[in-house]
């Protein structure tokens, strides 16, 4: 018998050592690291756990968490068993009646009572309803009414019948309809009744705030230990309703040959939560964007009106674009005034720049508060003073305007990304261009605006155009004059750019006549005279081509 007895307790002690335990915990967000769209929250936790399996809830955690993103540490001799992200419904707190007031409690028997007797007023008009319902069926399932048996022989039997059937079936419906309404009206009575019965109910709540929660967001961690032990959980989990954009401030003086780049990254956050006194990390890795590389396939071109400029038709700003670089200008009509930064601009002495494989993170040693209103904070990435080479571009063909380009070198370590970026140029605001280093490989050409002393004119010459047809093809010559002159007072370095049509038929013969010192680009047809030109000089630039094609063929150009 005492071995029995022992077995049993050794049985009921090895099942309470099982019991799962809960413990909530509070948790303090230590780094946010934001990317592009979304963010990643890094949350830390202390707890205290007991022997056997124990179930650390950390609540108060954004709404719009991705649970497939958790990811659990945690310190001390524990095993981590599992980890889920839920939502909690807590159970509204109820006060007994005798605890209320007891003119309270009088309403509220009185209520009671009240509700039992509209109760059963209300199902003797259902009752009385459901009886007219038989009747009016009874009449109309008739077989006299349906047409069938002797009344189809008498005339007069049916016109007692229909005259019968006529006023019992009105006499029917307005008393239903009556007793219809009168029970409507005591359903929202009781409707009433009982929601202020409700309200008397929750009185006591109503008065000491305890009014029942929402949902609450849980992050629930299972850990298992041997013994009494204490440590330290970190999670981490991505939310979105939360991202960055940059901008960029260049600051141009043709002196000193510098251009001062600002990159500031514009952060919000709509996540629920507010970010206090956190570090920011600035990613721009996008977790949202398609991870799957595309595929291409052929490009077809045939006899087809096109023209080609580095592959792309300009902008309508003009920008400059080589085989090296690009960049696009969009002209705006109105002066934007210039963003405040945030701490100044020391701010970028606490930033380190971490170069991943496929991104870069730009970790900002300051705390910062963000609050979940969806308003954006300026923060300041990177200040940096870069070497810029001075010169001037102009496309005839498309503008006659000359730009000053600065074409900037070794941008690889500021990990810039796609974006706009405010030009101020000694002194003044120039406008708004767009800085896509997807595009560039080692050099930035950025666009400053057109000089207006400096004068590009772009002539077709009509006496050397020559046509004619040998056998079964069509020879098209062409030749174009462009004439540049410097009304500065200083020397100019100048680019003039132009192109020649390329084909991939091999109907269509294109000959090079005349280029001068000009170099082309026979992939795609770019042609550059570059020179210096002194201050009130002029140049005329001479080029020519010829195009031959099956003449019974059009070709646009």
């Amino acid at each position: 018998m005492k071995k029995i007895i022992s077995l049993l307790s050794i049985v009921l002690f090895s099942i309470s050592a099982q019991a799962t335990e809960e413990e909530i915990v509070k948790s303090t967000i230590s780094k946010v690291t934001v990317y592009s769209q979304g963010a990643q929250i890094f949350r830390t936790a202390q707890y205290s756990i007991g022997k056997g399996v124990t179930e650390v809830i950390i609540e108060g955690v954004s709404a719009h968490i991705d649970a497939n993103s958790l990811q659990v540490n945690a310190t001390g001799n524990v095993v981590i068993l599992d980890s889920k992200y839920s939502l909690f419904y807590p159970v509204p707190s109820t006060t007994p009646l005798e605890g209320l007031p007891l003119k309270i409690r009088n309403s509220i028997r009185f209520l009671e009572d009240s509700l039992k007797n509209i109760t059963y007023e209300i199902q003797e008009f259902q009752d009385e309803i459901d009886v007219l319902v038989a009747t009016k069926n009874i009449l109309a399932n008739n077989g006299a009414m349906r047409g069938q048996g002797k009344v189809n022989d008498s005339i007069n039997l049916l016109k007692q019948a229909v005259e019968y059937y006529s006023i019992k079936m009105l006499e029917i419906n307005k008393r239903i309809q009556k007793l219809t309404r009168s029970k409507g009206q005591l359903d929202e009575k009781k409707a009433g009744m009982n929601q202020r019965l409700v309200d008397f109910k929750n009185h006591q709540n109503s008065v000491n705030g305890n009014k029942p929660k929402g949902p609450i967001q849980r992050i629930t961690i299972t850990l298992k230990a041997d013994e009494l032990v204490k440590g330290k959980i970190d999670i981490s989990y991505l939310v979105n309703n939360a991202g960055w954009t940059p901008i960029y401030d260049l600051r141009s003086e043709s002196t000193t040959g510098k251009i001062n780049l600002n990159y500031k990254a514009q952060v919000y956050q709509n996540t629920g939560v507010d970010w206090e006194d956190v570090r920011l990390n600035i990613s721009t890795n996008n977790p949202y964007l398609n991870k799957t590389k595309p595929e291409l396939n052929p490009w077809y071109v045939d006899y087809y009106n096109y023209q080609t400029y580095y592959g792309n038709q300009p902008t309508p700003s003009g920008a400059i674009r080589n085989d090296r670089a690009q960049t696009r200008l969009n002209a705006v009509s109105q002066k934007m005034t210039e963003t405040a930064e945030v701490s100044g601009v020391f701010a970028d002495q606490f930033t380190q720049v971490v170069e991943h494989m496929i991104s870069a993170e730009f970790r900002i040693d300051l705390p910062y508060s963000i609050k979940s209103n969806n308003q954006v904070h300026m923060v300041l990435v990177k200040n940096v003073d870069l070497d810029a080479n001075y010169k001037y571009y102009t496309v005839p063909k498309y503008d006659n305007g000359v730009y000053l380009v600065a074409q900037l070198s070794k941008l690889d370590e500021l990990q810039l990304v796609p974006a706009k970026a405010n030009i101020f140029f000694e002194g003044t605001y120039m406008g708004e261009t767009y800085i896509d280093p997807t595009s560039m490989e080692d050099t930035l050409s950025l666009s400053l605006g057109k000089d207006p002393n400096i004068i590009v004119k772009r002539t077709l010459l009509q006496k050397e155009m020559k046509e004619k047809i040998v056998g079964t093809k069509k020879e098209r010559t062409f030749s174009y004059s462009i004439e540049v002159k410097n009304l500065k007072s200083t020397s100019i370095d100048i680019i003039i750019q132009d192109q020649f049509p390329i084909t991939q038929n091999a109907d269509i013969e294109i000959t090079k006549i005349d280029i001068g010192k000009g170099k082309v680009n026979d992939r795609t047809g770019l042609v550059e005279w570059e020179f210096n030109l002194k201050p009130k000089a002029s140049k005329d630039i001479q080029f020519s081509y010829q195009i031959k094609h099956e003449k019974d063929q059009n070709i646009n150009l």
